[in-house]
């Protein structure tokens, strides 16, 4: 697969493997780009940027819904796509596809409602007279860097609101599964002119590096790591940006929550694609008075999950993205018996594949909870309480999103109130998500929100405008 610049389909001399996680076969191969490439579709945004202004909403909007129509009819073979990149399994890429399709048709509605606001300047001194209103405005050029795990959606969280406030956009796959996102970019540029959507292909150390340093850059929106996250903000002086980093989520059931319930949430928000998922269930923070019962119910029903090849409609469990990453879980999991944790099942790596794997007898100062764990791991942490529990799930570096399992309103509201994250679900697990709603941690979590309607006001500007009718 190529890149796209300018409407143009280019590639390099030096190409990159894309390999399926399951059988490691080569699934296609994308161009090395360099700094080179990444200049020549800056250019393209940019010089793009009075064509689309030049739109006016409705268009935009029929754009955008346009390309919803063709995406919603390519959404089975990409969801193949994703499951050969990615290792997914392909009833969670269905899933990805289905989400993905909906956010666009959100942005292409979104499109057509950009409101400025009246502003009543005669409410400050010397403001008699003045008739004031703000006017949305596009940044200009938007970059957009995503991560493996979610390669459509991710990037349609980016790429969609970006277009629907009429900004150009860049977008910088991930090296290891860009093949449906560049598919992606194909289909929405059919309905635009010529460099308002581009892909650069190639290592971050470079396409990221000068995305985020290029002056010509107005913002960065990047979901990754938290290292990568801290560099970008260093290095990207007076760009806007978004960041959507780690997270370390937490399951708090407590003494009076629903265990069948609370069983199927910790499955769910544990196991979706192994784990590689940043608003998983990293920590299950239970009430000691009901811990044995929950966990004799969770190896049972985390047992039955089935583990193999990510085609099959059966399967659950997949591998993870590489042999490194399942590598690094299994690291993590051994470091946690040296410091006294108990293995209740699972815990063994067959090259990239890991179990599922519950782990009891967990402190909060252990490394698999203090730091995020991108894997099929389940640490429980026994408490007395929901002060206990609200102090465990906050003792974290992360404030992405909660899962709270209670009986209680005055438990449940204590917890909203005063678990620190960006969103706190009751009665429901940390992954849970629409693709409207604000999106976006707290702490290292990062910064800004994503969802439609709350990414296209991150991806204006205010300008106010003011007559004098005196």
């Amino acid at each position: 697969m190529k890149m796209l610049i300018n409407g143009e389909f280019k590639s390099k001399e030096e190409l990159f493997d894309v390999k399926n996680p399951y059988n490691n076969e080569i699934v296609d191969t994308v161009p090395i780009g360099d700094r080179g490439d990444v200049k020549l579709a800056i250019s393209a945004a940019n010089k793009a940027k009075k064509e689309l202004n030049d739109f006016s909403s409705k268009k935009v909007s029929e754009g955008l819904y346009s390309a919803y129509e063709s995406l919603k009819s390519e959404k089975k073979s990409l969801a193949k796509l994703i499951t050969k990149e990615t290792g997914k399994p392909i009833k969670d890429s269905i899933g990805e596809m289905e989400r993905s399709v909906e956010t666009l048709k959100f942005a292409a509605e979104e499109a057509k409602r950009i409101y400025g606001e009246t502003v009543p300047l005669d409410a400050g001194i010397g403001g008699k007279g003045f008739f004031a209103f703000t006017q949305k405005i596009p940044l200009g050029v938007v970059a957009a860097i995503t991560p493996f795990n979610y390669p459509v959606n991710l990037a349609i969280h980016k790429i969609a609101p970006a277009i629907a406030a009429k900004n150009t956009t860049i977008l910088k796959p991930s090296l290891q599964a860009p093949l449906a996102a560049m598919r992606l970019v194909e289909i929405i540029s059919q309905e635009f002119p010529d460099g308002v959507i581009n892909t650069v292909t190639g290592f971050g150390g470079e396409i990221g590096d000068e995305l985020t340093v290029n002056d010509d850059i107005d913002k960065i929106s990047f979901t990754g790591s938290v290292a990568t996250g801290l560099l970008i903000s260093n290095r990207a002086g007076m760009k806007k940006i978004t960041l959507e980093l780690g997270g370390n989520d937490p399951l708090i059931v407590l003494e009076d929550a629903d265990i069948e319930k609370s069983v199927k949430a910790a499955v769910l928000g544990s196991y979706l694609y192994s784990g590689q998922v940043c608003m998983a269930v990293k920590r299950i923070i239970v009430d000691e008075v009901i811990a044995d019962e929950f966990i004799d119910l969770f190896v049972k029903e985390t047992e039955k999950l089935k583990i193999g090849d990510p085609m099959d409609p059966k399967t659950d469990i997949g591998p993870l993205i590489d042999e490194d990453a399942a590598k690094m879980v299994e690291q993590s999991v051994v470091r946690s018996y040296k410091r006294g944790a108990r293995l209740l099942t699972g815990g063994n790596r067959d090259g990239n594949f890991f179990e599922p794997t519950i782990l009891d007898n967990i402190t909060s100062d252990m490394d698999i909870v203090v730091n995020e764990t991108f894997g099929p791991v389940s640490p429980i942490i026994r408490v007395n309480g929901v002060e206990e529990a609200i102090s465990a799930a906050n003792n974290s570096e992360f404030g992405l999103q909660a899962g709270v399992f209670t009986e209680s309103l005055k438990n449940a509201l204590k917890c909203a109130n005063e678990i620190e994250a960006g969103s706190v679900f009751i009665n429901k697990q940390s992954t849970f998500r629409t693709d409207n709603m604000p999106f976006g941690g707290f702490k290292m979590s990062g910064m800004g929100k994503e969802g439609v309607k709350y990414a296209v006001n991150d991806m204006t500007r205010s300008k106010l405008i003011a007559m004098n009718l005196r």
